[in-house]
């Protein structure tokens, strides 16, 4: 029985005899899948053919870039794993950030880039600190790219150094705003659902929006974290369950619009700024919803891989940046527990030990 494909995708055997799948569209750059039909993979393989990203639209003159130039580069570059790997919502992020800086830079050529070049075009972005790192960034790897492509032999871009940024990103929700938000959108709202989704959870906006009940197993939410493709395995608490049932949830995803039909990223970002100013707080986000929620988890005294279970990061470096909000007094409180209990235990396996222990 033939498999059902989507639009524009076709089967084929490769030279093993093994069926391979590729996006063909009129106007289009063809793309070749890594994953298969049906499954997660695949579905965001084939979302980013249709926005352009996987499959660029094929412009009018394109093919005569002229070689050797950035325009070339960046050509190749979008049809590499450097681009292809990483989510689709990253290479949306990296398109962007490329393509402001190609519209200026697209006819210079690789071989003739220097450092004092590259320090100029991110002074260019100043005073924004975050986004000249960001350009130096993607600078860094698209040089990477060139080098091995034979184009150059050296990056120019290492020797820069980015700006320092003061800022701690998003805040952090505190208890006090978690209650006033709690206190305006009370369980059975959507706004409550959005929130308590993200809140009890630890994970993204992005993925929180696309929750339903497909992803609920043996009273577990199983997510695949749509910018990492890291799966978490989380059991459903008592409140998540609660606002759940409360809110009337749609039959594929928990969260509906008011048309009836799950968010798009942006349109749920848009939302919740609403829910947020409602609740009297401009401040707060949905991001710092999830640095919230690790917040909680460090001054229970967790441990930092129990934190990346729940919130799917994959260094202590990213779970040091979303606890550090956490409250000193109290976890100051729970390590001198924590130390005095440890002595404690030595004094009792130490009899003839000197060492004096106030209890």
């Amino acid at each position: 029985m033939k498999r059902w494909l989507p639009q524009w995708v076709s089967e084929y055997r490769d030279r093993h005899g093994k069926p391979r799948y590729r996006f063909r569209r009129k106007g289009y750059a063809q793309y070749l899948f890594k994953a298969s039909p049906g499954t997660e993979g695949f579905r965001q393989e084939y979302q980013a053919c249709l926005e352009g990203v996987a499959a660029e639209p094929i412009v009018a003159g394109a093919d005569r870039a002229k070689p050797g130039s950035f325009n070339d580069l960046i050509g190749r570059y979008y049809r590499s794993p450097d681009f292809l790997d990483p989510s689709e919502r990253t290479r949306e992020v990296y398109r962007g950030v490329l393509e402001r800086w190609r519209a200026k830079y697209g006819e210079g050529m690789v071989r003739d880039l220097r450092t004092p070049h590259v320090e100029k075009m991110i002074a260019e972005m100043l005073p924004h600190r975050t986004a000249a790192n960001m350009l130096r960034k993607r600078l860094n790897g698209l040089m990477k790219f060139a080098i091995r492509q034979g184009w150059t032999e050296t990056n120019p871009v290492v020797a820069t150094r980015p700006y320092k940024v003061e800022s701690d990103g998003f805040h952090t929700w505190t208890e006090d705003e978690i209650a006033l938000f709690e206190a305006r959108h009370v369980v059975g709202t959507k706004a409550r659902l959005g929130f308590d989704l993200m809140l009890w959870t630890g994970q993204r906006g992005g993925d929180a929006r696309l929750m339903g009940p497909q992803h609920v197993r043996n009273k577990r939410l199983v997510v695949t974290q749509e910018k990492t493709g890291a799966t978490v395995s989380l059991p459903v608490l008592a409140p998540l369950a609660e606002s759940i049932l409360a809110a009337r949830p749609g039959a594929l995803v928990f969260l509906l619009s008011e048309h009836g039909k799950p968010f798009s990223r942006k349109g749920f970002g848009n939302k919740f700024r609403q829910w947020c100013d409602e609740a009297n707080l401009p401040h707060c986000s949905a991001h710092g919803l999830r640095k919230a929620a690790a917040r909680r988890f460090a001054e229970a005294g967790c441990s930092n891989q129990q934190i990346k279970a729940w919130t799917g990061h994959t260094t202590d470096s990213e779970v040091a940046r979303y606890t550090a909000a956490a409250d000193q007094k109290l976890l100051s409180d729970v390590a001198a527990d924590m130390l005095m209990a440890n002595l404690r235990e030595r004094l009792a396996n130490e009899p003839a030990n000197s060492l004096k222990v106030n209890s």
